[in-house]
């Protein structure tokens, strides 16, 4: 895969912190994320743990993808970190040092919004430093059944997603965004998860969301939604175009190519990160 050069590599201005409660663990973590060197990349740290352990925020640190993606180096995980990586993803942050002191990132209210607007706020430095952008020659595609995530060659990076539920309220949804540092925050930014009301109790049954609630997610019956108003008339398509671009961010840059996803989920997600990160390396 060829590379064309970019000029600059981006960290934070300043420090950021904020605290919440985990989705799916429902404990209370502080993050604080800070300036990183350049070259040093997105990364975690559990201040919490003896050694402070580093986990890199790249796809080889994957370790599983439900409901979620969690990072592992060694003993040390942290979950949850899809919407925290698009927010630097998005706002153009290439390095930060993330310090986390628990196993989840807080899910805030359930966007990145929070997050971009933190990240606006400190504002950003830049350091000249070549950056190489892969360049796509060739379709790369992950399917499972009639879901599916493709990367296609194309001039600028953007995002398609389509989903499809019988739930009236939510329908077949597509919306598509060219990936652009300064409508990331207006356009994907807001957007929130998004969960059926009758899948609810079964996820709690399985240890999952005991952080989940009406303030930090949008939930639907088989009517209607539980807590309206929504910030978008497509809000959920947007949301799955904020955890496709929270996943693919772990390829630290993102190649030149259209990616476009139907009813897909972290699991297909980072399944085409690996592919398109083995490419990279050949």
């Amino acid at each position: 895969m060829p590379n064309s050069p970019h000029s600059s590599q981006h960290t934070l201005a300043g420090t950021i912190s904020q605290s919440g409660v985990g989705l799916h663990s429902g404990e209370t973590s502080q993050v604080r994320i800070l300036p990183a060197a350049v070259g040093e990349g997105r990364y975690f740290v559990r201040v919490d743990l003896p050694t402070q352990p580093r986990i890199p925020a790249c796809v080889g640190a994957v370790s599983q993808t439900v409901l979620s993606t969690q990072l592992e180096a060694g003993a040390a995980s942290v979950r949850t970190v899809e919407h925290l990586l698009a927010a630097l993803a998005g706002s153009g942050v290439d390095n930060a040092r993330i310090e986390i002191d628990a196993a989840e990132v807080p899910l805030l209210d359930g966007s990145a919004r929070i997050w971009a607007e933190a990240i606006a706020k400190v504002g950003r430095s830049s350091v000249p430093a070549p950056t190489l952008v892969p360049q796509l020659l060739e379709p790369v595609w992950v399917r499972e059944g009639d879901t599916f995530v493709a990367a296609l060659p194309a001039p600028e990076t953007r995002f398609t997603y389509g989903i499809d539920f019988e739930t009236a309220a939510i329908g077949n949804q597509w919306h598509s965004w060219t990936y652009n540092t300064s409508t990331f925050a207006a356009e994907i930014a807001p957007a929130r998860t998004f969960g059926l009301a009758t899948q609810i109790e079964f996820l709690r049954s399985q240890g999952l969301i005991k952080g989940g609630s009406l303030e930090n997610a949008i939930v639907c019956t088989p009517q209607s939604w539980l807590n309206p108003p929504l910030r978008f008339a497509n809000e959920p398509a947007r949301h799955k175009i904020l955890d496709l671009v929270g996943d693919l961010c772990l390829l630290g840059t993102f190649p030149n190519a259209h990616f476009l996803a139907y009813k897909a989920s972290h699991k297909l997600h980072v399944q085409l990160a690996q592919l398109l990160e083995q490419k990279m390396k050949s």
